[in-house]
């Protein structure tokens, strides 16, 4: 089972992505957090720590193998995959094209064009 830890809820990927993620299995969003600029680091290990338990509620409620899709603010996203390594759990990044358009008065638009998903925890060390 696939869960999608980030900003942009299964239902808005593209077809290419959602192919992709076919070979971990179903899909299930876990909502992003909205995380505080102003929090210290003590706040961004207390929401890492209630998502780790939610990640782990959702192993056992399912009680299958689990890869978490992770995205979005960094040093949440690195203070969880920390925590997920150490409990085994499998970790994938989506990669992705991004296509800028520049427009007057300082104008872009910005599309992101999935490529692949990369393992956090396979990277050549």
């Amino acid at each position: 089972m696939l869960i999608n830890l980030s900003n942009h809820p299964f239902l808005h990927w593209d077809e290419s992505q959602r192919s992709a993620s076919e070979k971990y299995g179903k899909c299930i969003d876990l909502t992003f957090p909205s995380i505080d600029p102003f929090g210290d680091e003590k706040y961004i290990d207390s929401i890492s720590e209630d998502y780790l338990l939610k990640i782990l509620k959702l192993k056992t409620e399912n009680d299958e193998e689990i890869v978490v899709h992770l995205m979005g603010e960094m040093t949440f996203v690195f203070s969880l995959l920390e925590k997920l390594k150490k409990e085994g759990i499998r970790c994938i990044a989506s990669t992705t094209e991004r296509l800028i358009e520049y427009y007057d008065e300082g104008v872009k638009k910005t599309q992101f064009s999935f490529v692949r998903f990369r393992d956090y925890f396979n990277i050549a060390k």
